[in-house]
Protein backbone atom coordinates (compact mmCIF):
# COMPACT_ATOMS: atom_id res chain seq x y z
CA UNK A 1 0.00 0.00 0.00
CA UNK A 2 1.02 3.70 -0.62
CA UNK A 3 1.60 6.16 1.83
CA UNK A 4 -1.16 8.65 1.80
CA UNK A 5 -1.26 11.99 3.10
CA UNK A 6 -4.38 13.57 4.07
CA UNK A 7 -4.57 17.70 3.20
CA UNK A 8 -6.31 20.16 1.57
CA UNK A 9 -6.13 20.76 -1.73
CA UNK A 10 -6.48 24.41 -3.58
CA UNK A 11 -6.88 24.20 -7.28
CA UNK A 12 -7.90 27.21 -9.35
CA UNK A 13 -10.31 27.95 -12.01
CA UNK A 14 -9.71 29.75 -15.22
CA UNK A 15 -10.54 33.08 -13.31
CA UNK A 16 -8.32 32.04 -11.04
CA UNK A 17 -10.55 31.66 -8.47
CA UNK A 18 -9.74 28.97 -5.54
CA UNK A 19 -11.52 25.50 -4.74
CA UNK A 20 -10.30 24.06 -1.54
CA UNK A 21 -11.20 20.24 -0.95
CA UNK A 22 -9.73 17.33 1.49
CA UNK A 23 -7.26 14.93 -0.15
CA UNK A 24 -5.20 12.00 0.31
CA UNK A 25 -2.27 12.72 -1.85
CA UNK A 26 -0.64 9.37 -2.62
CA UNK A 27 3.17 8.97 -2.76
CA UNK A 28 4.52 7.42 -5.97
CA UNK A 29 8.34 7.79 -4.97
CA UNK A 30 8.59 10.44 -7.56
CA UNK A 31 5.30 11.97 -7.56
CA UNK A 32 2.52 12.88 -5.48
CA UNK A 33 -0.26 12.23 -6.93
CA UNK A 34 -4.02 14.02 -7.02
CA UNK A 35 -6.99 11.19 -7.81
CA UNK A 36 -10.27 12.98 -7.66
CA UNK A 37 -13.26 10.73 -8.45
CA UNK A 38 -15.51 12.06 -11.41
CA UNK A 39 -17.52 14.14 -11.50
CA UNK A 40 -15.16 16.84 -8.93
CA UNK A 41 -14.36 20.28 -9.26
CA UNK A 42 -11.14 19.67 -8.42
CA UNK A 43 -10.88 17.45 -11.37
CA UNK A 44 -12.14 20.26 -13.58
CA UNK A 45 -9.58 22.54 -12.46
CA UNK A 46 -6.87 20.55 -12.96
CA UNK A 47 -7.46 20.22 -16.39
CA UNK A 48 -7.58 23.98 -16.79
CA UNK A 49 -5.01 25.33 -14.25
CA UNK A 50 -2.02 22.18 -14.09
CA UNK A 51 -1.20 23.96 -10.58
CA UNK A 52 -2.02 22.82 -6.86
CA UNK A 53 -1.63 23.83 -3.62
CA UNK A 54 -1.47 20.81 -0.75
CA UNK A 55 -1.52 22.87 2.68
CA UNK A 56 -0.97 20.91 5.52
CA UNK A 57 -3.16 21.96 8.67
CA UNK A 58 -3.20 20.58 12.15
CA UNK A 59 -7.19 22.55 12.43
CA UNK A 60 -9.48 19.36 11.68
CA UNK A 61 -12.30 21.83 11.57
CA UNK A 62 -11.34 22.73 7.74
CA UNK A 63 -11.58 18.56 6.52
CA UNK A 64 -15.02 18.27 8.57
CA UNK A 65 -16.06 21.86 7.03
CA UNK A 66 -15.16 20.89 3.61
CA UNK A 67 -17.29 17.44 3.74
CA UNK A 68 -20.28 19.47 5.08
CA UNK A 69 -20.31 22.83 2.68
CA UNK A 70 -18.18 24.40 5.21
CA UNK A 71 -15.49 25.55 2.38
CA UNK A 72 -14.59 29.40 3.39
CA UNK A 73 -11.17 29.47 4.65
CA UNK A 74 -8.53 32.27 4.94
CA UNK A 75 -6.07 32.07 2.36
CA UNK A 76 -2.78 33.42 1.01
CA UNK A 77 -0.96 34.07 -1.98
CA UNK A 78 1.63 31.06 -2.81
CA UNK A 79 5.33 31.89 -3.73
CA UNK A 80 5.76 30.36 -7.03
CA UNK A 81 2.67 28.80 -8.48
CA UNK A 82 -0.13 31.21 -9.56
CA UNK A 83 -2.97 30.26 -6.75
CA UNK A 84 -3.15 30.63 -2.63
CA UNK A 85 -2.89 28.09 0.30
CA UNK A 86 -4.59 28.17 3.52
CA UNK A 87 -3.30 30.91 5.90
CA UNK A 88 -3.92 28.89 8.92
CA UNK A 89 -1.68 25.76 7.93
CA UNK A 90 1.68 23.99 9.29
CA UNK A 91 3.80 23.98 5.98
CA UNK A 92 2.03 23.79 2.26
CA UNK A 93 3.86 22.23 -1.13
CA UNK A 94 3.25 24.37 -4.60
CA UNK A 95 2.41 21.79 -7.15
CA UNK A 96 3.10 21.00 -10.78
CA UNK A 97 0.46 18.34 -12.86
CA UNK A 98 3.26 16.83 -14.62
CA UNK A 99 1.46 13.84 -16.34
CA UNK A 100 -2.29 12.33 -16.53
CA UNK A 101 -3.15 8.96 -16.58
CA UNK A 102 -6.28 9.14 -17.39
CA UNK A 103 -9.10 6.81 -15.77
CA UNK A 104 -12.97 6.54 -16.37
CA UNK A 105 -13.64 6.57 -12.40
CA UNK A 106 -10.65 8.53 -10.88
CA UNK A 107 -7.75 9.77 -12.92
CA UNK A 108 -4.39 10.34 -11.05
CA UNK A 109 -2.68 13.80 -11.74
CA UNK A 110 1.23 13.20 -10.84
CA UNK A 111 2.98 16.07 -9.36
CA UNK A 112 6.08 17.66 -8.61
CA UNK A 113 7.02 19.90 -5.72
CA UNK A 114 8.13 22.93 -6.85
CA UNK A 115 7.80 25.21 -3.97
CA UNK A 116 7.44 24.59 -0.07
CA UNK A 117 7.43 26.15 3.09
CA UNK A 118 6.90 25.96 6.70
CA UNK A 119 4.76 28.19 8.86
CA UNK A 120 4.79 26.88 12.30
CA UNK A 121 6.04 24.00 14.27
CA UNK A 122 3.62 20.88 13.98
CA UNK A 123 2.65 19.59 17.92
CA UNK A 124 1.12 16.28 16.17
CA UNK A 125 -2.20 14.95 16.25
CA UNK A 126 -4.14 13.65 19.17
CA UNK A 127 -6.75 10.93 19.15
CA UNK A 128 -9.64 12.98 18.43
CA UNK A 129 -8.07 14.96 15.54
CA UNK A 130 -7.11 11.73 13.94
CA UNK A 131 -11.11 10.55 14.29
CA UNK A 132 -12.38 13.43 13.25
CA UNK A 133 -10.64 12.70 9.98
CA UNK A 134 -11.49 9.39 9.76
CA UNK A 135 -15.43 10.32 10.57
CA UNK A 136 -14.74 13.35 7.47
CA UNK A 137 -13.27 10.36 5.33
CA UNK A 138 -16.47 8.29 6.52
CA UNK A 139 -19.26 10.45 5.63
CA UNK A 140 -18.03 10.71 2.22
CA UNK A 141 -18.62 7.46 1.44
CA UNK A 142 -22.00 6.94 3.41
CA UNK A 143 -23.45 6.18 0.51
CA UNK A 144 -21.14 3.55 -0.54
CA UNK A 145 -21.47 1.48 3.07
CA UNK A 146 -23.68 -1.04 4.63
CA UNK A 147 -24.88 1.12 8.04
CA UNK A 148 -23.61 -1.84 10.63
CA UNK A 149 -20.45 -0.91 9.45
CA UNK A 150 -21.15 3.08 9.74
CA UNK A 151 -22.55 2.80 13.03
CA UNK A 152 -19.77 0.62 13.99
CA UNK A 153 -16.63 2.69 12.73
CA UNK A 154 -18.98 5.78 14.53
CA UNK A 155 -18.97 3.92 18.19
CA UNK A 156 -15.38 3.36 17.87
CA UNK A 157 -14.59 6.72 17.30
CA UNK A 158 -16.59 8.23 19.26
CA UNK A 159 -14.47 6.84 22.13
CA UNK A 160 -11.52 9.23 21.14
CA UNK A 161 -13.80 12.67 21.29
CA UNK A 162 -15.24 11.86 24.40
CA UNK A 163 -11.63 11.31 25.60
CA UNK A 164 -9.06 13.99 23.71
CA UNK A 165 -11.24 16.38 22.36
CA UNK A 166 -10.27 20.14 22.55
CA UNK A 167 -12.61 22.52 21.24
CA UNK A 168 -11.97 22.50 17.61
CA UNK A 169 -12.76 18.84 17.85
CA UNK A 170 -15.63 19.29 19.30
CA UNK A 171 -16.88 21.52 16.60
CA UNK A 172 -15.50 19.44 13.92
CA UNK A 173 -17.51 16.10 15.13
CA UNK A 174 -20.52 18.31 15.77
CA UNK A 175 -20.77 19.18 11.92
CA UNK A 176 -20.09 15.85 10.91
CA UNK A 177 -22.68 14.37 12.79
CA UNK A 178 -25.21 16.66 11.63
CA UNK A 179 -24.66 14.85 8.27
CA UNK A 180 -24.21 11.55 10.01
CA UNK A 181 -27.98 12.55 11.40
CA UNK A 182 -29.59 13.55 8.31
CA UNK A 183 -27.79 9.97 6.55
CA UNK A 184 -29.63 8.58 9.28
CA UNK A 185 -33.06 10.49 8.60
CA UNK A 186 -32.97 9.29 4.88
CA UNK A 187 -32.43 5.95 5.51
CA UNK A 188 -35.32 6.24 8.20
CA UNK A 189 -37.65 7.84 5.96
CA UNK A 190 -37.17 5.08 3.15
CA UNK A 191 -38.02 2.37 5.52
CA UNK A 192 -41.66 4.42 6.39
Amino acid sequence: MPRIVETIVTTFNAKGEAHIAPLGLIDDGEHWVIAPFRPSTTLENLRINPFAAASHTDDVRIFAGAVTGRKIWPLLPTRTIKGERLADCVSHWELRVEEVIEDEQRPRFLCAIVDEEMHKAWEGFNRAQAAVLELAVLTTRLHMLPSEKVENELKYLEIAIQKTAGPREEEAWEWLMEKIAAWRQARFDQTT
